[in-house]
């Protein structure tokens, strides 16, 4: 007996030793245990597997307590060193595993990730609910908020001090335990229920297809679109057809561009209906659960309305503000739009369509109109917009403006084949950063185009720590052996994201959390929308816009009808827009829980503000992934109130020189380079000297005109 007894304990002994070894052994090759032996020190994606991710966020929230604790059990007196500085460079690990996973989550997903996203979701919000509703924690941090005036700080210390203060606050530290409770558990259900609301978008746009086997089907369309709706089909297993997806790459032109009505309603609904089908990927309940939670959360907080919480650390400060910019551009925005579907309304008549201008209608006779009141077809303007012109153009604005070098790096780990890498460089050779650029659409990649951050730059012992950023965008992918040809949008997007990219890459703080775009909503959109104006200049687009066959610069007589064209559909463009951004606010403003439907609460705030039936929100509440899934929560207004500022600050360089030496070094010491180290009005107002005026963006959509007017204008 007493054999068989140090038997069973050797063979436990053994076991323990075995789990140990394995232990060791999963550490050892888990990439995110060990300092990244790679070119810059970006990401090992090509030593990253899927199982990876798991242990190491699990490890890092395990690792990033004890570094907490630390904080909180230190005896000595509290200090900005031992307190906020601890806290700022605490969670290493946490931080990289989940960064990368992130991201990836975003741009080449698969279930295996996404089934980790729903596991590690509950984990990662109780551990932010542990530091942020830790008592003894914020009673420290308190401590010297209140003696931060005698502490001597500069202006990125006290900064981050503040912020870390109003964190802990605003994350409810002092509220009751009870109450606390109560807010975990709100916070638990919000990362569930935003993670799937997003998966069920994607899963959405992914499985639609608008397969096509008859060629007169086809009529209308674009002969690249074409190849590409083949090219297509051949992966997809159903060679000679043509299959058209969700993916805005294919749906928009075939709007656009297809003679057949009913094949485009058919598409139409099937994108206006994502979501919406009440089956396990419907997502009306999910929209409605995530803004009464919303709600609960900033009620329990002190708060109206989850409006009233997000805007109070915004340029806009309160609702009301957002409601009198939204509004005062509502109106002119809704009368011209009217006017732009009378006018769609009079050819649908001469073309001998019955009934009214429904929203399937609006992009195919627009384009009518475009070609028959400007001489302008888009289709025209794309063979000079190819990827890589357009890739030369927008580096070139960037070097001309802040003198920067671009170098494609080939032996650089990525994420996936598509993307390309890039050494950045000031024009003396130092290292700026590292951008990652990813350009077209895959089911493993959510729709829309964005910027986002590998590492963010910060300041170790006086020594600038050079960030990974990446653009991710989801444009027209070439076809046989014809390149990638954008339309315009898609040029405006590219240069758009790269502005957010300069944010990313220029930044200069000392403290990461400060770094790029840690700034407010309705601020970071401006280095991405100023740089959108330069891609429309005549002078820029000689640069750029190159066929891609010959290398002929595109002609005169294109700009001058682009230019021409410039404020037109924006009467659409803006009031579409517009509608999301009200319904966003009125999702978010609400003072109590909502009691219908997602479908009845969003017909309700678009009657409400007289929206025609021929227009719809640019995102409906089904699949409006910025506000419900992506962070934009209140927010989606800022595009807009970023247009107010960055058509003003444009002002500054086109009433001087396109590039402007010394606006573009006040642009860049005190607006890219700056991050969130200050108030974002005080910064705006260094580099241009004065608040900014709403009469430049008004102009440059044609909301500053009539609409009898503007339509002699165009005429």
């Amino acid at each position: 007996m007493k054999n068989k007894f140090f038997v069973i304990l050797f063979a436990i002994g053994n076991m323990l030793t075995i789990e140990a070894q394995e232990k060791k052994d999963n550490l050892t090759m888990n990439p995110f245990f060990q300092a990244y032996e790679t070119p810059y020190n970006v990401p090992p994606f090509d030593k990253i597997k899927n199982e990876h991710f798991k242990p190491a966020i699990l490890e890092g929230i395990k690792r990033h307590d004890v570094e907490i604790n630390t904080i909180i059990n230190a005896v000595e007196v509290p200090t900005f060193e031992n307190t906020v500085l601890a806290m700022e460079n605490a969670g290493e690990l946490l931080s990289n595993a989940n960064v990368v996973f992130s991201n990836l989550n975003s741009a080449n997903t698969n279930k295996e990730l996404q089934n980790i996203a729903k596991e590690i979701a509950p984990n990662l919000s109780a551990h932010r609910d542990d530091i942020y509703l830790n008592a003894k924690l914020f009673a420290k941090v308190k401590a010297l908020w209140n003696q931060k005036e005698t502490l001597n700080l500069n202006l990125e210390q006290a900064k981050i001090l503040d912020n870390l203060y109003k964190d802990f606050v605003r994350s409810g530290a002092n509220l009751s335990d009870s109450d606390k409770e109560i807010l975990r558990k709100i916070n638990g259900e919000l990362s569930l229920i935003s993670l799937k609301y997003g998966q069920n978008i994607l899963a959405e746009t992914n499985k639609y297809e608008l397969v096509i086997d008859a060629q007169k089907d086809l009529a209308g369309l674009p002969q690249g679109l074409i190849d590409a709706a083949a090219a297509d089909a051949k992966a997809k297993g159903k060679e000679g057809k043509w299959v058209f997806t969700l993916s805005n790459s294919s749906v928009m032109p075939f709007l656009q561009y297809s003679s057949n009505r009913e094949l485009r309603e058919q598409i139409w609904n099937a994108y206006q209906t994502r979501g919406n089908h009440d089956d396990e990927l419907d997502n009306k309940a999910n929209a409605v659960k995530l803004a009464n939670l919303r709600g609960q959360k900033a009620r329990l907080l002190g708060y109206q309305s989850h409006s009233d919480y997000v805007l109070e650390e915004s340029m806009a400060k309160k609702p009301v503000n957002v409601n009198k910019l939204l509004n005062d551009l509502w109106k002119p925005a809704l009368e011209i739009a009217k006017t732009e579907a009378a006018d769609i309304q009079k050819m649908m008549v001469k073309e001998g369509i019955k009934g009214t201008v429904q929203p399937y209608d609006w992009r195919y006779y627009t384009e009518k109109i475009r070609k028959e009141r400007f001489d302008l077809d888009e289709e025209e303007l794309r063979p000079y917009f190819s990827l890589e012109h357009v890739r030369k153009g927008v580096f070139q604005v960037a070097e001309k403006l802040y003198g920067l070098q671009f170098k494609e790096l080939n032996s650089v780990p990525k994420y996936h084949e598509d993307a390309s890498v890039w050494e950045v460089t000031e024009a003396n050779g130092t290292l700026v950063g590292i951008l990652y650029m990813d350009f077209h659409p895959r089911d493993s990649k959510r729709g829309g185009a964005w910027m986002t951050s590998f590492r963010n730059q910060k300041t170790v012992d006086g020594k600038r720590q050079a960030p990974v950023i990446a653009i991710v965008c989801n444009f027209t992918k070439p076809s046989g052996e014809t390149p990638a040809l954008l339309t315009f949008d898609e040029v405006s997007t590219f240069f758009h994201e790269f502005g957010h990219s300069l944010h990313g890459l220029l930044s200069n703080v000392t403290y990461k959390s400060l770094a790029g775009t840690s700034v407010p909503r309705d601020f970071v959109e401006l280095p991405s929308q100023i740089m959108e104006n330069w891609a429309a200049e005549p002078e820029v687009l000689k640069m750029y816009a190159k066929h891609y066959k010959t290398g002929a610069v595109i002609p005169d007589a294109l700009i001058n009808k682009l230019k021409k064209a410039g404020t037109f559909d924006q009467g659409f463009a803006t009031t579409e827009y517009l509608a999301a951004s009200l319904l966003d606010l009125e999702y978010h403003s609400q003072t109590k829980d909502i009691t219908v439907d997602a479908n009845a609460f969003e017909k309700a705030a678009m009657t409400k503000i007289g929206l025609i039936s021929s227009i719809i929100p640019r995102y409906r509440s089904t699949y409006f992934s910025h506000i419900f899934s992506g962070g934009y929560s209140s927010g989606y207004y800022s595009y807009i109130w970023s247009g107010v500022l960055d058509t003003d600050a444009f002002e500054a360089f086109k009433t001087t020189t396109l590039f402007n030496p010394e606006k573009a070094k006040l642009f860049r010491e005190n607006i890219l380079e700056k991050g969130g180290t200050e108030d974002p009005m005080v910064l705006y107002k260094r580099f241009r000297g004065a608040e900014p005026s709403i009469e430049p963006l008004l102009r440059k959509r044609g909301l500053d005109q009539k609409p009898e007017t503007l339509k002699k204008v165009k005429g």
